[in-house]
Parts: C-alpha cells; sequence; structure tokens
C-alpha cells in the first residue's frame, strides 16, 4: 500500500510526488501526459531561464523518482474508499493509498465521477475546480487537490508551489506533527 497516491505530473503533482518520496512516504505519481504544461513555453519560473513544458515536466518527474517515487503512465478511471484507504484505479491496474492527491490540473471529470464537491473556476477558461480547504483536503477526507483544479492560477510556479504545500500538510497528517524539510548546504 502507498502512503499517498498523486494523480497527475504536471508541475503540481511532480512537486508533490517530490516532496512526499523526500520525506520516506511510500508514493505513486500516476501520469496521463495530458498536462497542459507540455504545451508551454517558460519565461516566468524562478529559478529557472527558459524552459520547454515538456522538458520541465520530464525534469519533475526525474526529481520524484530520485527520492523513490514510483511512475506509472495510465489515466485513472475511478477512486473508491475502501476502509481507511482508497482504491485508485487505472484503465489496467488498481492501486491502494492511505491519501490520494489530485493534481489534473484544468480536467475535472474524475473528480466529478468520484463525487467531489467543485464549484465554477476563477481563471480564464478554467471552467471547474474543486471545493477545497486552506489544506487542500477536498470534501471526501483522505482526497487531497493542488494546482489548476484546486483553485490556483495555472503559472507552473504557482502550481509547483501548491503541489508541494498540499504534500506537506498530507505528510503532516501522517505523521501527527508538522512536517518541514530544509536542507543544508554543506561547506
Amino acid at each position: 500500500m502507498y502512503d499517498i497516491a498523486v494523480i497527475g505530473a504536471g508541475p503540481a503533482g511532480a512537486s508533490a510526488a517530490l516532496f512526499a518520496a523526500k520525506a520516506g512516504k511510500q508514493t505513486l505519481l500516476i501520469d496521463n501526459d495530458k498536462s497542459i504544461t507540455k504545451k508551454a513555453w517558460i519565461e516566468n519560473h524562478y529559478g529557472v531561464e527558459e524552459v520547454t513544458g515538456p522538458d520541465l515536466v520530464e525534469t519533475g518527474k526525474k526529481q520524484a523518482a530520485k527520492f523513490g517515487t514510483k511512475l506509472t503512465e495510465g489515466t485513472v478511471t475511478n477512486i473508491e474508499k475502501v476502509g481507511e484507504s482508497f482504491v485508485v484505479k487505472t484503465e489496467d491496474q488498481a492501486y491502494e493509498a492511505r491519501h490520494v492527491i489530485i493534481a489534473t490540473g484544468v480536467l475535472a471529470d474524475l473528480a466529478e465521477k468520484v463525487g467531489l464537491q467543485s464549484k465554477p473556476g476563477t481563471e480564464p477558461r478554467i471552467k471547474k475546480i474543486l471545493d477545497v480547504d486552506q489544506n487542500g483536503q477536498t470534501s471526501i477526507k483522505g482526497i487531497w487537490a493542488a494546482g489548476t483544479i484546486a483553485g490556483v492560477s495555472v503559472h507552473t510556479i504557482v502550481t509547483a508551489g501548491d503541489g508541494a504545500r498540499v504534500a506537506i500538510n498530507v505528510i503532516s497528517e501522517l505523521n501527527g506533527e508538522r512536517y518541514v524539510d530544509h536542507d543544508i548546504l554543506k561547506p
């Protein structure tokens, strides 16, 4: 069983998986290769002079994998609550996880199928977003949302930060205390 399953490997999802795996959580990242970031040219991402969207997405997935995230390709077709955990189903696989982070960008169909509460989007061309609390928790306890689907700006730097924020909140809940990740430069 995974501690955290992340659906969507764009900036929000890969960032969430990176933080979760680096914190020692068994992490699964499911990618359907439909991130809108893959269509972007980016020159406004702090710390990066310029990058193609496809390169940014691939770098994010590599960073998450470096710390132990299991990467898998597929489209999630359903999420079912089973006891204290969730079964995340793709077209041909099923994975069990204690928590799920939905980071599907502009795609809300899975969230609607699962029964998560949504509301109209606030960004141009974003029709629907999930109704989340200040921590990223959706209307179903244990299912979280990060990035554009959670109502934050579509900009990669913002969605990546939101993925990290939500992951830290999930890690904190799993640990029973506030989690902080600081690496220190060694001389």
